[in-house]
């Protein structure tokens, strides 16, 4: 016996912020730093289909990436820092940064996968 229960519709980036299940909101999406729980442990939705693949990293690689040399662009053309300088500052930035937006990117993409309804690509027979 299947029992169908309506959900108020969440938001995708709501959800994505606090790390929460794309279907009903409350329901933990991670188990651990960036793996994927098997089911939310309140509506019993199965995580098995989500594949972000590597859309996440690319997208950590370009905001990241913008943020970081923008901001390590701009100190040099205003201060002229020496290098060592540079590595203090700019080698931990670049890990926060990147480490901050993975995993709320990675829910991103995971909570517009759902509610889309996307799916791996299949050729017609």
């Amino acid at each position: 016996m299947s029992i169908h229960l309506d959900y108020p519709p969440v938001g995708p980036v709501s959800a994505a912020l606090h790390g929460r299940c794309p279907r009903c909101g409350n329901g933990k999406l991670f188990d651990g730093f960036l793996d994927i729980q098997p089911s939310c442990d309140v509506c019993g939705l199965d995580f098995g289909f989500f594949d972000p693949g590597d859309g996440p990293s690319v997208f950590v690689s370009l905001i990241g990436g913008a943020i970081v040399v923008g901001s390590a662009l701009w100190m040099e053309v205003n201060y002229e820092p020496p290098m060592w300088v540079d590595m203090v500052i700019f080698l931990p930035l670049t890990l926060v940064v990147c480490l901050g937006i993975l995993r709320p990117l990675k829910a991103l993409l995971i909570g517009l996968q759902y509610r889309h309804k996307a799916e791996q690509g299949r050729l017609s027979p």
